[in-house]
């Protein structure tokens, strides 16, 4: 299946400052996370279909515009309508959920739950031009660096899930959504699952040396700078004390985290 890749420039906190919108397919094409108005989007021709890997801002700028241009049919995740609509001011036509296909001129697309970043959160698996599958994965994965998983909408657990899922798939190739191509999914997900571990063992260890509101527990947590990026640096530090109070390794009540075992 052909692939278009169009960078848009867009206020994002990725340090590329841009967005990767995707056309699936020569004719009746899939767009999938158009950011912004591009000349390149503006240039395609056939488009049938319009979709978002999630919600998020940098993501959504301009469905509503690509829509009206094609006439295109606006897909959403179910049960996500409404918020569908307040991220990007267009009612959805259909729904998708895991393994709807939504056919395009250039052969099927199959969506893939892939929750975490978002709750809502999908990619879209393809056949590549080798006839092995590929996936548009949206901010589930970058070729360097991490994912920010921050409270509220992100869940760390998932989000692992997500990626061991991915694993399990092992596809020939990942386009996320920011940053170059992924040619080695299998060695990322491993790089990211381990970054989470490694972050999760800081926080717990702030928490037993005695840190218990968000702020303490990341400036624990975190030996570089972080001026900058703080609010992600807490927003990521609050998803990984949820996961440790799921998992009754801490003991947290929404404002101060204790060690389990303490009064």
């Amino acid at each position: 299946m052909r692939l278009t890749r169009v960078s848009c420039s867009v206020a994002t906190r990725a340090p590329t400052g841009q967005t990767h919108a995707y056309a699936l397919g020569d004719e009746d094409a899939l767009l999938v996370d158009p950011a912004a108005r591009e000349d390149a989007l503006d240039d395609l021709e056939r488009v049938a279909h319009v979709a978002v890997t999630h919600h998020h801002p940098d993501h959504v700028g301009a469905v509503a515009h690509y829509a009206e241009r094609h006439d295109a049919t606006v897909w959403c995740r179910v049960g996500r309508e409404t918020a569908f609509e307040a991220a990007t001011g267009v009612t959805p036509d259909r729904t998708f959920s895991e393994g709807t296909v939504i056919e395009t001129g250039g052969g099927p697309v199959t969506v893939v739950d892939t929750p975490g970043h978002a709750p809502e959160h999908v990619g879209f698996s393809f056949a590549g031009t080798t006839g092995r599958e590929e996936l548009l994965v949206g901010d589930l994965a970058v070729a360097a660096g991490s994912v920010v998983v921050g409270h509220p909408s992100g869940d760390i657990r998932t989000y692992l899930a997500s990626l061991r899922r991915l694993w399990a798939r092992d596809p020939d190739a990942l386009h996320p959504a920011h940053g170059p191509t992924i040619e080695d999914p299998r060695t990322t997900c491993v790089r990211l699952i381990d970054h989470r571990r490694q972050r999760e063992a800081k926080v717990l260890a702030a928490v037993e040396g005695g840190a218990e509101t968000v702020a303490e527990i990341t400036d624990a947590a975190y030996e570089k700078d972080i001026s900058g990026v703080e609010d992600l640096a807490r927003a990521t530090v609050r998803a990984h004390v949820e996961k440790l109070r799921v998992e009754g390794r801490i003991r947290w009540d929404g404002e101060r985290a204790r060690p389990v075992g303490t009064a």
